[in-house]
Order: C-alpha cells, then sequence, then structure tokens
C-alpha cells in the first residue's frame, strides 16, 4: 500500500475489472499513483489512501480503456467519399487514387487528431493503427496521449511517401527505429497491405524486419471470397494457408479481418498462434461476409475487435463495433448464446490488448497495469434499469455514454470535455473541406 498521498482516487464506481476472474466490484474505488493502479477496493471494506485528485464516478461504470486493435487513423478524411461499393472497386476507383492526392504529412496530422478525438470521446484508449506517413501519425497520436501500437504501411506499388516500392521495407525499419523506446505509449510496428499487394520476398523481408525488434507484424487476410479465389488460382493454396507456406505467421502476426477463413485456416493460426483483428462493420458494409469468430475462438486463438478506417465504418465507435460483433455470430450461427457479452467486452479490452502484444500494460483493471481506463455515464434513459453490466455495456452503452478518459494516469477527457485536443481548431482544418 502506498505510504504517501496518491495522485489520483476514483471513487463511487461499479468497477469492471476484465481480469482473469471477471471480477465486478459494487461501490468500488480505484488508486493510482504516476502511470500505474495501484489499489483496488469497495468502499467500506477497507481504508482509501489519501489522493491529490479524487473523481467520483457517480455510480457510473469504472472499466479498461477500449482497444481498437485495427484502424487507419488518417482515412478519416475520406469518410462517406465512396459508400456503398465492393472492396476492390472500392479502393482502385476511389481510395487509391484519393490517396495519392489528398494524402501527406501535414494532411495526414490533422485527420489523425480527428480519429483520436473521436475515439478518446467513444471510451477507445488504445489503437493499432496501419498507414503511410505514419511518422506523422506518430506525432499526432503523441500530442493526444492515447497509447498505440503505429505500423507502417508496406505495398509494392507507389505510395504516399514512398515513389519507389523497392524502398518500402526500408521505409518501414527506419519509422521503427525511430519510435522505438521513444515514448512508453508508442509502440512501432510494421504493416503489410495483403498477400495480393506485396509479394513474397515483400512479406518475407516486412516480417523479417519486424522480427528484428520483436514488433507485431500486420496484414490484412482472408478478408473477401474473391481474396481467397484469386490466391487458389494463382497458388494452389488459401490466403492463410500461403501466409504460413512463406513463413510470416507467428504470435507476433495479427491477421486482419479473417473472414474466409476454413477449419484448416483456423487450425493453422491456433498452431502458429498468431491472432486476429475482426472488424464486423467493415466487413457487413463491403460486404466480405461474417467472420467465424465463435469457430476461432474455440480453436483458442486470441481475437480482438477493430473499427477499420472512418471510410469503410463510418465511425471509430468500439460500444457501436462490440455490439454489433455479439449480433452478428448470434445470426451467423442462428444461435442466441453465442459470443456472450462477456466474451465480446473482453475482446474489447483484455483480449484486444493481447492481441496486439500489449495485454501485460493494460486491458485491464489490476494493480501493477497501467491506469488506462474509461468511466461510463449509467444515469441514461436507455442505460437504466441495469441487471447486468456485463450486457449493458455491450447491448445498451453509446459511445457518447463515456465520461471521462484516463490513459496512463492521465485524465485525456473530463465531463466529455477533451482535454489534450482542440476539437474547434482540428474541424476548421482545410483538409475536411469537401467542395
Amino acid at each position: 500500500m502506498p505510504q504517501d498521498r496518491i495522485d489520483i482516487r476514483i471513487d463511487n464506481g461499479l468497477l469492471v475489472t476484465c481480469d482473469s476472474e471477471d471480477n465486478v466490484i459494487k461501490n468500488g474505488w480505484i488508486a493510482v499513483q504516476h502511470n500505474e493502479i495501484v489499489m483496488i477496493g469497495k468502499t467500506g471494506s477497507e481504508a482509501k489512501p489519501d489522493a491529490s485528485d479524487i473523481i467520483d464516478a457517480e455510480g457510473g461504470i469504472v472499466m479498461p480503456g477500449l482497444i481498437n486493435t485495427h484502424t487507419h487513423l488518417p482515412m478519416s478524411l475520406f469518410r462517406g467519399l465512396a459508400d456503398d461499393l465492393p472492396l476492390m472497386e472500392w479502393l482502385n476507383n476511389h481510395i487509391f487514387p484519393r490517396e495519392a492526392t489528398h494524402i501527406n504529412p501535414e494532411s495526414v496530422y490533422m485527420a489523425t487528431l480527428l480519429s483520436c478525438a473521436e475515439m478518446l470521446l467513444s471510451g477507445t484508449t488504445t489503437c493499432c493503427d496501419g498507414y503511410f506517413y505514419e511518422d506523422s501519425v506518430a506525432e499526432a497520436v503523441r500530442q493526444t496521449g492515447m497509447r498505440a501500437v503505429l505500423g507502417h504501411g508496406v505495398i509494392d506499388y507507389p505510395a504516399p511517401g514512398i515513389d519507389n516500392p523497392d524502398q518500402n521495407v526500408a521505409h518501414a525499419l527506419a519509422f521503427t527505429e525511430k519510435w522505438m523506446g521513444r515514448t512508453d505509449l508508442i509502440i512501432p510496428s510494421i504493416f503489410c497491405h495483403s498477400a495480393y499487394t506485396c509479394s513474397e520476398n515483400t512479406l518475407k523481408k516486412a516480417k523479417a524486419a519486424a522480427d528484428q525488434n520483436q514488433l507485431l507484424f500486420q496484414i490484412h487476410a482472408a478478408e473477401t471470397a474473391g481474396e481467397k479465389e484469386t490466391m487458389l488460382s494463382n497458388h494452389g493454396v488459401t490466403p492463410l494457408q500461403y501466409l504460413d507456406r512463406i513463413g510470416v505467421l507467428d504470435e507476433n502476426t495479427l491477421i486482419v479481418h479473417g473472414v474466409w477463413m476454413d477449419a484448416m485456416d483456423i487450425k493453422i493460426v491456433s498452431t502458429r498462434k498468431a491472432k486476429i483483428s475482426h472488424c464486423p462493420e467493415s466487413n457487413m458494409k463491403l460486404g466480405s461476409g461474417i467472420a467465424p469468430v465463435q469457430e476461432q475462438l474455440n480453436a483458442g486463438i486470441t481475437v480482438g475487435i477493430g473499427t477499420d478506417s472512418c471510410a469503410s465504418n463510418n465511425d471509430l465507435d468500439m460500444l457501436s463495433e462490440i455490439d454489433c460483433a455479439a449480433k452478428l455470430q448470434k445470426v451467423k450461427y442462428l444461435d442466441p448464446t453465442i459470443l456472450d457479452a462477456k466474451t465480446v467486452l473482453k475482446m474489447a479490452t483484455i483480449d484486444g490488448a493481447g492481441a496486439i502484444g500489449i495485454d501485460h500494460l493494460t486491458g485491464s483493471l489490476e494493480p501493477g497495469k497501467q491506469a488506462d481506463m474509461i468511466i461510463v455515464d449509467i444515469k441514461k434513459p436507455h442505460m437504466i434499469p441495469m441487471y447486468n453490466p456485463f450486457s449493458h455495456l455491450v447491448y445498451s452503452a453509446r459511445g457518447s455514454d463515456v465520461r471521462d478518459v484516463m490513459v496512463a494516469g492521465r485524465m485525456l477527457m473530463r465531463n466529455r470535455k477533451l482535454l489534450t485536443i482542440d476539437m474547434n481548431a482540428v474541424a476548421a482544418s482545410e483538409y475536411f473541406m469537401t467542395d
């Protein structure tokens, strides 16, 4: 127990810890010193430490911050640009051309600030990103105080900031070396777009570069039926079987989407201990399909939840995402017991942290973990009455119900007011003018 006055104490909360025992503490409190949780208790059961700042949760739910395991932060620039289109038409005819003309370090910086504001306002404290000009992404994320795993993009075509594709992995490696250990809140990563936009040589080089420093390697895979058919035609195997054959699947690999996975694919991913980021709303909007999440979980695979980008979602609200994730699986399997509320909430917290390799730092409320947490207001009409906090968080709560946000012991939002982002200045940026 701390001997001196601690920094922050949160009182009068319904603590949903998302720890290994799924503890829920009514009328609980949490003590924070510097960037860590140092004590958790129940009012009346033990003495509370004195604190310099006391935050009254007013009976609200105090829980770990949400973890968005896949997004492209700068693509908030393209929110609503080209809706209701198939993936390849959307990419080739709209997104890739727009990126060529509208993506630069300054636009990436401002769009990242916009995305971070949206995530904080809806309770996300950590995200896993992959894009280009990732140095600008990192600078913006650092300003906001969020936690992030940030992947520099790799693709075998000229890309924003990379005119010569032969230098794609070199650019990614330079980014990781620059940001490795620069700040405790940002962990660099390498993100290959896909096996259909990166050659076997590029995939192997990128994975080797990530492995040099035991960094997360991210890749879109098995997203659409067309992708699977193309891989079968060109290589005689499914996308996951191909990635396994070339040796890029292991415990430090994050597979994004994983929609079109058969039993053999699931077995391979489980055996290799690779992780999956499930992005249900993007998969729905692009008509990609419904991922076999319950089968993936049954195989022991760690699965997190991601929103994907604002260009294919069109928001970054993780509470909306988990509601969708739970309901879609029930429809897929025609079973209302599939992917219950507690399971899907942990996918957005502790399992999401595990999917991107930081569950030793965050994802649950436990002494010794980083003080990444949110307070959810339960006094709204749609939150009354509350029989089960897990069910309420998944099926009733909205991003706008998040009242306070803390990352590493620092308040980033208090009483719905962002403390590290000037939203008026961001909204006024020329980069968001559509005329």
